[in-house]
């Protein structure tokens, strides 16, 4: 409950702040541009939250999502409209589909570290939409990105979407048998497997999973940018941001898709009230690294004193 309530308090404060400083903040169109800017963190943020969960990192998500929007730039074009629209569709799932089956044999058949496993995913992705495209060219289908962008007032439903799958995404988490195995592989996978758990196809599923959203991510990105660009976002660190922020352990096992959502909502405005502050861009990024050592640090403490507790105790004991 804790990052929950930090992340509303913190979202909260910075939206008070910047509504009462600068009236452009709550107009219709600046706040549309905020949840859409928040929607490809969002969605590759929750995937990472899987991730999280078995203990692992994926850090070959930002790539991911880059040559998606290159993909996108050859099979959603212009020139193709209506129903063939969904095979390009297609392809950016199915690219997600693959990177995520491929990341998982390296994880559990090849027994390599995550984050060793998926930076090698992330050099292969990354050459090769660099590959594709040296330089950004090859628009996006704009039928598909009003799709994507489609607003009530200035609320993305989309958006709506995605809150709806946070909130559904932690009832499943928290109160099935599968959500338990899920925390348990990321708690401690060898006795989860000695509890006859099926640990592999577990992790699998979560990387599978951390893919997938990457790609999906990735349509909303390349909605965003609207054009076949190798060298966009550094989605992988913030996607780990988000998650920490939201409350998921760097150990594994524990986590919050809805605290992940409002993480990236978080991550999103800093980056939106900056500029009508008039404010380098560059003090999101120094806020979002003090940000995450101090929601590390308060998360943390709990357990601290636990320990310091257990210590005095046993000093006592032994005195």
């Amino acid at each position: 409950m804790l990052p929950l309530a930090l992340m509303t308090m913190l979202i909260v404060a910075v939206g008070a702040y910047a509504a009462v400083r600068q009236d452009a903040f709550l107009t219709n169109y600046n706040l549309r541009n905020l949840f859409l800017m928040t929607m490809p963190l969002a969605l590759v943020s929750l995937g990472q939250t899987s991730a999280l969960l078995v203990g692992g990192f994926d850090v070959s998500v930002g790539a991911l999502m880059t040559f998606c929007v290159v993909v996108a730039s050859y099979t959603m074009t212009p020139e193709t409209s209506g129903w063939g629209l969904i095979p390009g569709s297609l392809a950016l799932l199915a690219v997600g589909f693959a990177t995520g089956i491929f990341n998982a044999t390296l994880i559990c058949i090849l027994r390599l570290p995550s984050i060793i496993a998926t930076l090698g995913t992330f050099s292969i992705l990354q050459g090769a939409s660099l590959l594709l495209r040296d330089h950004p060219e090859g628009s996006i289908n704009a039928d598909a990105v009003d799709t994507l962008t489609t607003s009530v007032s200035f609320v993305p439903l989309a958006f709506v979407g995605v809150v709806i799958l946070a909130v559904a995404g932690d009832m499943w988490l928290y109160r099935s048998r599968t959500g338990l195995a899920l925390r348990a592989v990321g708690l401690d996978e060898t006795s989860s497997r000695r509890l006859g758990m099926g640990t592999r196809r577990t992790v699998i599923l979560a990387f599978v999973v951390c893919s997938v959203m990457a790609s999906i991510a990735g349509f909303y990105l390349a909605a965003e940018v609207q054009i076949g660009s190798p060298i966009i976002g550094n989605y992988a660190l913030e996607s780990i941001a988000a998650a920490v922020l939201g409350g998921a352990s760097l150990a594994g096992g524990r986590g919050s898709f809805v605290g992940t959502l409002l993480a990236a909502l978080l991550l999103s405005l800093i980056d939106n009230v900056l500029p009508l502050f008039h404010q380098p861009t560059e003090y999101a990024e120094m806020t979002i690294g003090v940000l995450i050592l101090l929601a590390l640090v308060l998360y943390k403490t709990p357990e601290l004193l636990a320990r310091l507790r257990s210590s005095r105790l046993a000093d006592s004991r032994a005195q």
